[in-house]
């Protein structure tokens, strides 16, 4: 009954006339509450009442949702209401989580079995190959290809936490910054009008000096505990060597069938379009969505249900994800509204602290504030907030803002493996591990270990790029 009725109300006649941009210019910080609480429940409900948040993650994600709409109801009316929110819905979230999903799906239908011992060499090429599919499988597909084969190589060692946490630094982050597939930040500003090939040629010097920094204290560290262990007890291998093989190759064909659909997307433009409440929705852009969509059904029908039980696949963290953001892409539309007014609206402080007494952009601080909120909050949302703070223009920031930009993708990237929570493949990857025997860091000592890799690499970064 709401469906119909909401259908109706935004098909009548006068509701695109009726409908407005929310007036961000007048709109206090109170409005960015329910957004700030989303955020602030996903980054405390895994480290302080775990149980409770497992359980009851989708009521606390719904409540705070339900505060920003009817709110939203009272000041501004269903016309302006419902166009700010199928505005978000039906251009960003919808085609943001079909792809999120059909990563996953298609990921979760290839299997690497086999098993090899983790010596310091073998270890860097399995952290390189992970890295380099963070960018055509993103970060979480990555993550769950490579997590079993790597923890399978190094469950003999005496000291094997370095390679899990340096796993969750390259393969959960850094390597998803090539592409828009590789990081929902990324794809996020694809959405918003950012090239697809922009991403890889302006982010390739950050990615490739900060990855290779990375991996070079990886492979030093390695070595060092590799020697410490020969004076040891040998640990029996509860996984003795064998040989690595690939299951479920056709998966790699289908995630070729998903950039193909993205690409199509992105060069195709017949002219042609149709508005729901004011909204246009162009032809290209849903044939992108229903390819993406088909190549993650075919992906179910074809594969092997033993590949994906191997895996130990299940749809909870994908549905965790699809609630969640959910949540956040709405709670957020007010707060882009306020960013919009610029030093005009209430988030004015925070405009300044990103604009230098010239009025250009500060973009050592784009990079800063950006990646040290992608710590702690979801860097997807971080991003568009700072995406927004920077003038929201795809066209501009691609031009004469490029390197803007470039601060503000690198750093929701890079810094959401400073902690467990920045980057959703961070908690799962720790979650596998723990599961599987590894001694995982706690919450804060695995920020020691950011602390001291990974904040003096990107102060070195922000230095020579930024």
């Amino acid at each position: 009954m709401l469906l119909t009725a909401i259908f109706i109300v935004a098909s009548s006649p006068g509701f695109a006339a009726e409908a407005a941009e929310l007036p961000g210019a007048s709109m206090s910080l109170w409005w960015a509450l329910p957004f700030a609480g989303i955020l602030l429940s996903i980054a405390t409900g895994p480290v302080l009442y775990l149980h409770f948040w497992e359980h009851h993650y989708g009521k606390i994600t719904l409540g705070w949702t339900l505060a920003v709409l009817l709110a939203m109801l009272y000041s501004f009316g269903v016309p302006g209401t419902l166009y700010s929110v199928l505005h978000t819905v039906l251009l960003e979230y919808l085609p943001f989580i079909i792809l999120l999903f059909a990563l996953y799906t298609i990921a979760g239908g290839i299997l690497i079995t086999g098993n090899i011992h983790g010596t310091p060499f073998v270890n860097v090429l399995l952290l390189l190959i992970g890295a380099f599919l963070a960018s055509f499988v993103g970060t979480t597909g990555a993550s769950m290809i490579m997590i079993r084969p790597v923890i399978r190589a190094n469950d003999n060692r005496p000291f094997n936490v370095h390679v899990i946490v340096f796993f969750i630094f390259l393969v959960s982050n850094i390597g998803g910054g090539l592409t828009p597939l590789g990081d929902p930040p990324l794809f996020v500003g694809f959405l918003r009008g950012v090239d697809f090939f922009w991403t890889t040629s302006h982010l390739l010097a950050e990615v490739l000096m900060v990855g290779a920094i990375v991996l070079a204290v990886f492979f030093v560290l390695d070595v060092y505990f590799h020697l410490k262990e020969d004076g040891m007890r040998k640990i029996k291998d509860p996984t003795p060597d064998s040989r690595i093989g690939v299951l479920g190759l056709p998966n790699f064909i289908l995630l070729g069938g998903v950039i193909a659909a993205i690409l199509l997307s992105a060069n195709w433009k017949p002219g042609v379009a149709f508005t729901v409440a004011g909204v246009e929705l162009e032809w290209q852009d849903l044939i992108r969505d229903v390819l993406i969509l088909l190549m993650a059904v075919i992906s179910l029908k074809i594969g092997k249900p033993e590949y994906r039980k191997r895996n130990d696949f299940t749809w909870g963290p994908i549905l965790e994800v699809a609630k969640l953001f959910a949540g956040i892409f709405i709670a957020i539309i007010p707060v882009i509204a306020i960013l919009q007014a610029g030093v005009g609206g209430a988030l004015a402080p925070l405009v300044s602290a990103v604009t230098g007494t010239d009025g250009e952009p500060n973009n050592l601080a784009y990079f800063w504030l950006t990646g040290g909120l992608s710590s702690f909050l979801d860097n997807a949302p971080t991003y568009l907030v700072f995406f927004e703070l920077a003038g929201g223009d795809p066209v501009e920031l691609m031009g004469p803002l490029a390197l803007t930009l470039a601060a503000i993708s690198s750093g929701a990237v890079f810094m959401g493996a400073n902690t467990y929570i920045g980057n959703a493949p961070n908690f799962m990857v720790y979650a596998i591990a723990r599961g599987q025997g590894v001694k995982m860091p706690s919450f804060f000592g695995y920020m020691i270990w950011s602390i001291a890799i990974l904040v003096p690499i990107f102060v070195l970064a922000s230095w020579l790029f930024f």
